[in-house]
């Protein structure tokens, strides 16, 4: 007795994107030391990276940010970076790289990939603390002082910014500089905010890899409930329940990619696990988002825990 053999005539009956094939994704899953093994569909400069614990994971991933960074530097050249909030715990890393370094960001475009949003696209102030301008002026921006990105290469997705991306990164990438995105992956497969379910709104997947943002887009209720549990101590009344958000037509474009997974929660539980594994070994389809994560250059940061067993354990 299990999901897929007791779904049919209850309350989750439909409640799932209508692309998704439970079988096809459990059998994603696998035994955890298994979980690295390349698959024929990777792109070969992809890697993911097992970490033992949430110090390594998040001082991995901010070395790997500000080695970009000091790279980019060395040759002269600018670089533009796709920019989360969540996971988070390696901004403060790539502040202690760089000043370590004493690298400038002067060279640095950054746009924050998403941003809650009302139904009209309209952002949180950038002093509440919910927003994520707040956010990463608190992680990253603020903490490097004199050294931090200018401000008018800092791009936030308001309604009226998020649309001028398209073509700053376009200009940028003209200009030879090379885009990095860096993500998390949602308990629902996304990338930023983009969910599963708007692949019912385009006709064919190359249609869907081609848009480029959306303005206050719908959140699936799983992911109001994780960010719920994850940002908001719990209180899903705080959570908007909609967002600005980039979309493939812009991720998709990235030279590298960086990722983290660090979804545990403590006493064997977590959310991330069954996500990490649909991301790593489903075939590429608009249904599941972050599948086409793996077709991208880069290095994929994750918690060994997330790898399972994914087995039954009441906590």
């Amino acid at each position: 007795m299990n999901f897929n053999s007791t779904v049919k005539g209850s309350d989750l009956e439909g409640f799932y994107p209508a692309g998704w094939d439970f079988d096809k994704i459990d059998a994603c899953i696998d035994a955890p030391e298994t979980i690295t093994v390349k698959q024929p569909h990777w792109n070969p400069g992809f890697t993911p990276i097992q970490c033992e614990s949430l110090g390594e994971f998040e001082t991995y991933m901010g070395h790997e940010i500000a080695i970009q960074i000091k790279l980019a530097k060395d040759a002269g050249e600018k670089i533009a970076f796709i920019l989360p909030v969540g996971p988070m715990g390696m901004y403060k890393w790539v502040v202690y790289f760089l000043k370590e370094w004493k690298v400038s960001c002067e060279h640095v475009h950054t746009f924050n990939m998403d941003e809650w949003a009302d139904s009209e696209g309209n952002t949180l102030a950038s002093d509440n603390p919910g927003a994520f301008q707040y956010a990463m002026e608190q992680a990253l921006f603020n903490p490097l002082g004199e050294l931090t990105v200018p401000k008018d290469q800092r791009n936030f997705a308001t309604k009226d910014n998020l649309p001028t991306y398209p073509g700053k990164i376009a200009a940028l990438k003209a200009e030879g500089a090379k885009l990095v995105l860096v993500y998390g992956i949602g308990r629902m497969c996304h990338i930023a905010f983009w969910e599963p379910t708007f692949a019912a709104d385009y006709a064919t997947a190359e249609e869907w890899e081609k848009a480029p943002y959306r303005i206050a887009a719908k959140i699936h209720p799983l992911t109001v409930e994780q960010n719920a549990l994850t940002s908001f101590k719990s209180r899903t009344t705080l959570v908007p329940c909609r967002a600005n958000t980039i979309g493939p037509g812009l991720f998709l474009q990235a030279d590298y990619a960086i990722g983290g997974a660090d979804g545990t929660l403590g006493r064997g539980m977590q959310w991330q696990g069954m996500s990490l594994w649909m991301t790593l070994r489903h075939e590429k389809t608009p249904w599941i988002t972050s599948s086409y994560i793996p077709t991208l250059a880069g290095r994929l940061f994750f918690l060994k825990d997330l790898a399972g067993p994914l087995e039954a354990e009441c906590n």
